[in-house]
């Protein structure tokens, strides 16, 4: 019984006529439609974040750190504390500016 059923559904998935006919059908078409939307927002989304994450003077931060050898444990320290309060600073700004676009909409 239920190989029988797997086969009906092979046939119809193979079924070119079958095929077309669902594609041309609104539901099919708006579900298409709501995933174009959906992935092509991600991307959109994806890019800024990545941009926003390449300006980021946090990131160009740590990698200036990264380059210099620590004298001695205060200055480790020291570097640190101004690393987490530029990422601090970038944290709330980014909080503000989501917050804003939200508004806006």
């Amino acid at each position: 019984m239920v190989v029988a059923g797997l086969l009906w559904i092979m046939y119809l998935i193979n079924n070119l006529q079958v095929i077309e006919k669902l594609a041309e059908s609104r539901p099919i078409r708006r579900a298409a439609q709501i995933t174009a939307y959906a992935l092509t927002k991600a991307q959109i989304i994806g890019r800024d974040t990545s941009d926003r994450v390449m300006r980021s003077q946090t990131l160009r931060q740590v990698r200036q750190e990264a380059g210099r050898v620590p004298d001695d444990l205060e200055e480790v320290s020291n570097r640190l504390r101004r690393v987490r309060e530029t990422f601090v600073k970038e944290v709330k700004d980014g909080w503000k500016e989501g917050s804003t676009r939200i508004k806006k909409r």
